[in-house]
């Protein structure tokens, strides 16, 4: 038997609605596809979505407050969310109906009373449409030494994690991070234990950036860099000691550091709010400037840039 194409996991189903019964026909058609969890209201669903995103979600046009619409356009706006699937069930089967519920981003249409034959076919289908999806997805975002996202990526989310947090008045947090005399490092113990430290460094900046939004991405070569929205200075600066102390406990043996017997790290921390006339180039910017300030100050430490200076 030939391997799968892509990984396999067990795929996550959201089905909302605000009727149980109708809860209970979808659960017992696709039970048998994947884990299945349920949401009541468009409010849920979307709190759901952004503590565990699914990766398919069987939505209900027609429920009280927030309509399946509203809740698919909230998630087509949030980058890390807007990947999901969204499959509408709905008694309205007119072509009006079924135009304008792909026209809100859903990739397949059900009509009520559900064939629960078709359902599960149709989600079966998206499902391994998702998974091929993912897998090209990350194959293309992914750093290939570290196993996180690549300067590509981080690129591609910088803009569009902005423009969200400019529509929700949050703040911006970026942290730019740099392994402190890595060609030292290299050029004593050589090129493997040099991958293998990185390796480490990557996955520690990773475990302490907790939320599903955070993103942590190799800029190139030794450097690192995190996205952090709804983060302001002091939750930024925070986050970077936190990574800086932590990078530090590892107590990798650097034997040619200038700074300290182990590896430690640099840390430019910066944010910015909408209100402030800046763009996303020019924070940055910021981060970069402020890890400069700390690598000039000594190294091992921690710089928050100033406000409203670029230079």
């Amino acid at each position: 038997m030939n391997a799968p194409p892509f990984p396999t996991k067990t795929p996550r189903i959201l089905i909302v609605d605000d009727q149980p019964i109708n809860i209970q026909l979808m659960y017992d058609a696709i039970r048998e596809l994947g884990e299945v969890f349920f949401a009541t209201s468009g409010e849920q669903a979307l709190a759901f979505c952004a503590k565990t995103p699914p990766d398919l979600v069987l939505l209900d046009v027609e429920m009280p407050g927030m309509d399946g619409y509203e809740v698919c356009r909230r998630l087509k706006e949030v980058p890390e969310l807007a990947q999901i699937p969204v499959i509408f069930v709905t008694a309205r089967g007119g072509v009006e109906d079924e135009v304008r519920a792909l026209e809100a981003g859903g990739v397949d249409f059900i009509t009520k009373p559900v064939n629960l034959a078709v359902a599960r076919a149709r989600v079966k289908t998206h499902l391994a449409l998702k998974a091929q999806s993912d897998f090209l997805r990350n194959l293309a975002s992914m750093d290939g030494l570290t196993g996180i996202a690549n300067r590509r990526q981080f690129d591609r989310l910088m803009p569009l994690e902005w423009r969200y947090c400019q529509r929700h008045n949050f703040s911006l947090g970026v942290l730019m991070i740099d392994v402190d005399h890595f060609k030292l490092y290299n050029d004593r113990l050589g090129h493997q234990s040099g991958d293998a430290c990185l390796q480490s460094v990557a996955a520690t900046i990773t475990k302490h950036l907790r939320r599903p939004h955070d993103l942590a991405a190799r800029y190139g070569g030794e450097e690192f860099i995190c996205l952090m929205p709804e983060t302001d200075s002091d939750g930024a600066e925070a986050r970077a000691e936190e990574i800086r102390a932590a990078v530090e406990r590892l107590g990798l043996p650097h034997p040619a550091s200038e700074t300290a017997p182990v590896v430690t790290v640099s840390v430019g921390a910066a944010s910015a709010s909408p209100g402030e006339d800046v763009s996303c180039t020019d924070l940055t910017l910021r981060a970069d400037q402020a890890l400069y300030a700390a690598k000039a100050a000594g190294r091992n430490q921690v710089c928050l840039a100033e406000r409203n200076r670029l230079e």
